[in-house]
């Protein structure tokens, strides 16, 4: 025999805001707390690096959401040379709280754009 009982009660969302699955989101005079989702924190991140570091973001190639707020390996462009190839990038670690507001970053490393990293698993 199926379950033949109402589906839309369940999909209802609780009037409550205490039972809500947003009531970790709510400050404590009651107001919502904004928490930016990954991409907002993806384009956040690069923006504040940027002007903070004056070099614009390459590319993203880690990210994690920790218990603090967010964690990601930016690459930039540090030194343009021609050809192309031999243009040093540098990865910075990049802090943000849970609203996604930048709280530290640091270098890790510096490398050529045409040369394997062999100090990485996978690295060819």
């Amino acid at each position: 025999m199926s379950n033949t009982s109402n589906t839309s009660d369940s999909q209802k969302k609780p009037t409550n805001p205490q039972n809500s699955e947003n009531a970790h989101n709510r400050t404590e005079d009651g107001g919502a707390e904004h928490r930016p989702g990954p991409m907002e924190v993806l384009r956040q991140a690069r923006t504040q690096l940027a002007e903070l570091t004056g070099m614009a973001a390459e590319s993203v190639s880690s990210f994690e959401q920790t218990e603090d707020g967010w964690t990601l390996e930016i690459e930039v462009l540090e030194l343009t040379r021609v050809p192309d190839t031999m243009s040093l990038l540098a990865s910075y670690q990049v802090v943000l709280d849970p609203q996604g507001e930048l709280t530290g970053y640091r270098r890790i490393r510096r490398y050529e754009r045409g040369r394997a990293d062999s100090r990485r698993p996978g690295a060819l």
